[in-house]
């Protein structure tokens, strides 16, 4: 398969990742600010069932990895379910799991930015994070092989905090297993909220897909990397969720402002809570560069095919990345960083992934058994799971992220029209 070309001829990406440069990109991407942040929101939307909520993210993160998984084995191209979408259903809904991808996962960038920034400097969060990601669009710009070595230390940092959290609060002698248990205060509403406020936790492995282009032999390593990278996930999010409930149980948890800084000073550990806020900031850096480095390449396989602009397709002829889409998405996320808030950035990024992963299952329905395709289960569950948690997302959240993607659709329409005519 030739690999396709920007207009100006610069070409191709360099194939510098092997497998475990693959799984650390995923890993990076998932194991960000999200177990730091998300269980305290989630917990207050379940309560007890809290655990029954990772569950449930946990399984639609499961099918859409696999459906994106055996796509990307089929497809190793740049830009993910954009490519899929497009080749498998035709150019609009390619087009808006695009738009979808890089609209959502824009605003994902600005949330872990100031997430950066509320953990390092609470006074000055903006400022951090717009400090923040200029420096990260340099390293990516840099190349990806330097983004790949950069999130294997951050990647390394963050799974022995998390592993020193874990052991303080099994051993602290504080944890409580009847706090482990599922009480009346449980709904299904609730625990649906909060799988998909989770599942902006695990929605990291497609950073895998969107490398493509970069992966080397990707028919062997993307399918083998994606679940690896989820399996991991899974186990040390299980286990701190665990121990964070035994410790704080459902209550505390919910009303936790940094719950697993609270968590290590309820275990009888409170010298671990810095360490725990250092830890948050150094996972939020690692999931920002591996995103910047996801959002870049999808742009530039829109802007291959125009739907951006096609300047933003030209790659770098020495570093052999994407720079004019890097430094673009770099200007638009710091801007966003500069001005909006944590809160509203995740909610409507949320609900632009959670329909970008809808196409990637709609996508890997239609892959034959020679293709290599998914048991027919697995893309029917993804895609009822996507569309379910994106309609328990915030009112807000639905109706801004509704509005964008309808935007996306008229512009589409209008170029379209302006093409024919």
């Amino acid at each position: 398969m030739n690999t396709p070309k920007g207009p100006d001829g610069s070409g191709e990406l360099r194939r510098h990742l092997g497998l475990s440069d693959a799984v650390v990109i995923g890993l990076g991407s998932m194991l960000g600010a999200g177990i730091f942040a998300a269980l305290a929101p989630a917990a207050s939307a379940a309560g007890s069932g809290l655990l029954l909520g990772l569950v449930v993210a946990a399984v639609v993160a499961y099918c859409n990895a696999t459906s994106s998984a055996r796509l990307a084995a089929r497809h190793p191209r740049s830009g993910g379910t954009y490519v899929y979408g497009r080749e498998r259903l035709g150019d609009f809904w390619g087009y808006l799991a695009g738009w979808g991808f890089v609209v959502g996962k824009t605003a994902s960038c600005a949330a872990m930015a100031l997430t950066v920034g509320a953990y390092v400097w609470p006074g000055q969060a903006h400022a951090v994070a717009v400090a923040a990601v200029v420096v990260l669009t340099a390293v990516n710009y840099a190349g990806v092989q330097k983004s790949a070595w950069a999130t294997r230390a951050v990647v390394a940092v963050v799974l022995v905090v998390l592993a020193a959290v874990v052991a303080v609060c099994l051993a602290g002698g504080t944890g409580e297993a009847t706090r482990l248990g599922i009480g009346a205060d449980a709904t299904a509403g609730g625990v649906l909220q909060a799988a998909g406020l989770l599942f902006f936790a695990f929605a990291g492995y497609a950073r895998i897909a969107t490398l493509g282009e970069e992966v080397r032999n990707p028919g062997r390593t993307i399918p083998r990397a994606i679940p690896l990278a989820l399996g991991i996930t899974l186990v040390v999010y299980t286990a701190v969720a665990l121990s964070a409930l035994a410790v704080l149980g459902p209550a505390r948890l919910a009303h936790a402002t940094a719950p697993l800084a609270d968590a290590v000073r309820a275990a009888g550990a409170p010298g671990l809570a810095p360490v725990v806020r250092a830890g948050a900031a150094v996972a939020a850096t690692g999931s920002l560069l591996a995103l910047i480095l996801g959002v870049s390449r999808t742009t530039l396989a829109m802007a291959r095919d125009r739907h951006l602009p096609s300047a933003l397709a030209a790659v770098h002829p020495r570093f052999k990345v994407p720079y004019r889409a890097e430094l673009a998405v770099g200007v638009v996320v710091a801007a966003l960083a500069a001005t909006t808030d944590v809160r509203g950035a995740i909610g409507f990024s949320s609900f632009g992934v959670l329909a970008y992963y809808a196409v990637a299952n709609a996508s890997a329905w239609t892959l034959t058994a020679e293709e290599n395709r998914p048991a027919r289960i697995v893309p029917i569950v993804g895609m009822a799971g996507c569309l379910v948690l994106a309609f328990t997302l915030p009112p807000v959240s639905v109706l801004a992220g509704a509005a964008v993607l309808a935007l996306g659709a008229v512009a589409y329409g209008l170029r379209r029209a302006a093409a024919r005519g």
